[in-house]
């Protein structure tokens, strides 16, 4: 996995400036370098936009007391697209811009959090309702009250 990614940081700009090389030749170095610019301030408007979207359904998710892990992934999709928009090249345009549709974010989300599953996993629990006390603090009903079994734990 490492030697992927290091073959794609070095090779990745020197493909791209041979396709800006011939972009340049065809249309002009002016409209090249015009194109590339209303790329990347067009892009970054877009990313603004899915990032507030995204940032909303994560708030409503985490606000309804569900795993925001869809929304996490979305807005990791939108931040590398915002580092591909940002990154001078009509490659790394292209892969900004499909990480910025919501059916690639959903295709990769699903991807990502199928393998993630299989590595991870989540244990929910709930109580009995009755409120209990402890050392003088009484939990409301939005704590988060994290456990760790031990040993000799017999339950309360």
């Amino acid at each position: 996995m490492l030697l992927l990614l290091t073959a794609f940081v070095v090779l990745m700009p020197l493909v791209e400036m041979y396709f800006i090389v011939q972009v340049g030749q065809e249309v002009g170095i002016v409209t090249t370098v015009a194109l590339l610019l209303v790329i990347s301030m067009v892009g970054t408007a877009l990313v603004k936009r899915e990032g507030l979207r995204v940032y909303s359904q994560f708030m409503t998710t985490v606000r309804a007391g569900h795993e925001p892990t869809r929304e996490i992934v979305h807005g990791v999709c939108i931040l590398a697209s915002g580092v591909f928009l940002l990154a001078p090249g009509f490659i790394s345009d292209v892969l900004g811009i499909l990480l910025l549709l919501p059916p690639t974010r959903a295709l990769v989300s699903r991807i990502v959090l199928r393998r993630t599953r299989r590595i991870a996993s989540v244990i929910k629990a709930t109580h009995s309702g009755r409120r209990v006390e402890y050392k003088g603090y009484m939990p409301s009903a939005g704590d988060v009250i994290d456990v760790d079994p031990f040993e000799g734990d017999n339950g309360i």
